[in-house]
């Protein structure tokens, strides 16, 4: 008998904590990149399995929300919200020194520096505006002046 890899068992393990409704999908997904840092192909087909829905559902939600990543990330992620209220108030040059600091452009990662620069469209709290999420935590209505203290705080080369 053929023994089960780690990823299966911890996905399993995300599966077996949830019921098996459909609306338990969306934070099933949250648990697995919660646990692994993304979400592996295999947790796709698990889920359509456990859910009862297409493995199109699956990842049609995965795809269509900017929280999910398909492949494991870099060690450092970077994202500037661009949506109205952050971009009025500044997210585009947050975002251009950010990338000059860097030497990535949005978009891109650079594994050796281990970062990752991205731009979404909204993160949902314009009241903070302009807003940075660095590694998972969120700092609001940064000035471009900021953005070095920032990455100071990293163990980025720069």
């Amino acid at each position: 008998m053929k023994s089960r890899n780690s990823l299966t068992e911890k996905v399993e393990t995300i599966l077996a904590s949830l019921p098996a409704e459909r609306r338990h999908l969306v934070l099933f997904l949250h648990r697995v990149q919660q646990e692994l840092g993304y979400i592996p192909g295999e947790a796709l087909r698990m889920a359509a399995d456990y859910f009862a829905v297409s493995p199109a559902e699956v990842y049609g939600l995965v795809t269509f929300y900017s929280a999910f990543r398909l492949k494991p990330g870099c060690r450092h992620e970077i994202t500037v919200c661009q949506g109205t209220a952050c971009h009025v108030r500044g997210a585009p040059e947050l975002a251009a020194e950010l990338s000059r600091l860097l030497g990535v452009r949005p978009g891109q990662e650079n594994p050796e520096k281990g970062v990752s620069l991205r731009t979404v469209n909204c993160l949902g709290c314009c009241a903070l505006a302009p807003v940075v999420v660095v590694d998972g935590e969120y700092k609001g209505r940064v000035q471009k002046e900021q953005v070095p203290k920032i990455l100071e705080k990293l163990t980025v080369k720069t």
